[in-house]
């Protein structure tokens, strides 16, 4: 079947530049490459290959820009005497080594991983804690789920130390290599070991407390402290209570995200409490003295004379400390002033004596409607 153009099969022009031949191709590699398992193809893996080591030499490229195929059909085969793989130095190749360098790993370096000790997964779990224990601190207990080691044979999941052998299928390596020949030379394909599973090691008795498992599963109960100030969905990390690491790994951590429940009174915006006050619309004429409540106990606070409805009242350093630096922030009294939706007798009179006592200046409502006239 006759080649496809080589620059048609990279999908550049004639003019494009190495910068774009090489981009091309390592897009179309990584999509090609046998091992993808959503779209590989491994005849248009080679095919893109080949492409590439022609048009990225220049003195290749510039013979084929002349006679195209032909320019190297003399050397029975592929481009660079029969190996298309010679733009890497006419080596064999490994493909897991190709593969590695486009995705950041592959099978070698894999199985290469697996050999050695390999950490656990952090672990997260969620504490939900009251609004002013997350103020003021407090010390808690919590329990989880912890894969401890297993006290018998400690973790390597063996019956007995002498049960532990070397793999004999890989050598204690986690993986093989297997070698075939094709039309472009030798391949090297670098797979997971099948009978250790790329650990390198295989069991011939299995640890008879935790099945070959290595570890077993508790309930394991540690007292943490909920620090001063702590935020809603801060984490407290304990180190080593996480998932259980492989191959003698150590464990991963455990991370507590903190969640606070909603206080009836109080809103948190990051250090600052806000605080709605209901207030007699008498107590905001005259002015008084209230006792608030705050986070830190209540504060006595001088309401001004004549204060208008909304008008907010700043409590300094009344607020959360925080929890890196100790400052506290504030607290906002918001005043909601009331007007009584019913009057006594004398309550009446006194309303009625103190709108006589203002006859002689117009009234809010007709000072706003002169305006409006204008």
């Amino acid at each position: 079947m006759a080649k496809r153009d080589y620059y048609e099969v990279l999908g550049v022009n004639k003019n494009a530049s190495k910068d774009d031949i090489k981009s091309s191709y390592r897009k179309l590699a990584k999509k090609y490459h046998p091992d993808n398992k959503e779209t590989g193809d491994e005849a248009k893996f080679k095919e893109v290959q080949e492409a590439y080591d022609i048009l990225y030499d220049d003195q290749k490229r510039s013979a084929y820009d002349q006679f195209g195929h032909a320019a190297f059909e003399q050397t029975g085969g592929g481009p660079g005497g029969g190996n298309p793989f010679s733009g890497f130095g006419g080596e064999d190749i490994n493909l897991g080594d190709i593969f590695s360098s486009f995705f950041g790993g592959g099978p070698s370096s894999r199985s290469r991983r697996q050999t050695g000790p390999m950490r656990g997964e952090d672990v997260l779990m969620r504490l939900r804690v009251e609004f002013m224990d997350a103020v003021n601190g407090k010390d808690e207990e919590v329990t989880f789920d912890f894969d401890e080691d297993c006290p018998h044979c400690h973790g390597s999941g063996a019956e007995s130390p002498s049960d532990i052998k070397t793999c004999p299928t890989c050598g204690g390596r986690g993986s093989i290599t297997r070698q075939q020949r094709s039309l472009f030379g030798m391949v090297n394909t670098e797979t997971v070991c099948p009978d250790c599973g790329g650990r390198g090691k295989t069991i011939s008795k299995k640890c008879s407390v935790c099945g070959g498992s290595g570890h077993r599963r508790v309930k394991k109960t540690q007292k943490i402290h909920i620090p001063v100030g702590i935020n809603n969905g801060q984490q407290i990390r304990l180190a080593g209570m996480g998932g259980a690491g492989s191959n003698g790994g150590e464990h991963g951590d455990l991370y507590i995200e903190i969640l606070i429940k909603d206080h009836a009174y109080f809103k948190r915006e990051r250090n600052d409490i806000h605080l709605t006050v209901p207030l007699d619309f008498v107590d905001a004429i005259l002015g008084c003295k209230i006792d608030v409540p705050t986070v830190n106990g209540e504060m006595t606070v001088t309401v001004p004379e004549g204060t208008q409805p909304g008008q907010v009242l700043r409590l300094k350093g009344q607020g959360i400390k925080d929890l890196r630096t100790g400052k506290p922030g504030d607290q906002y009294i918001h005043l909601d002033i009331k007007s009584p939706s019913s009057l006594s007798k004398k309550q009446k009179e006194a309303l009625n004596a103190y709108k006589e006592a203002s006859k002689s200046e117009d009234s809010l409502f007709e000072k706003f409607k002169k305006k409006f006239k204008k």
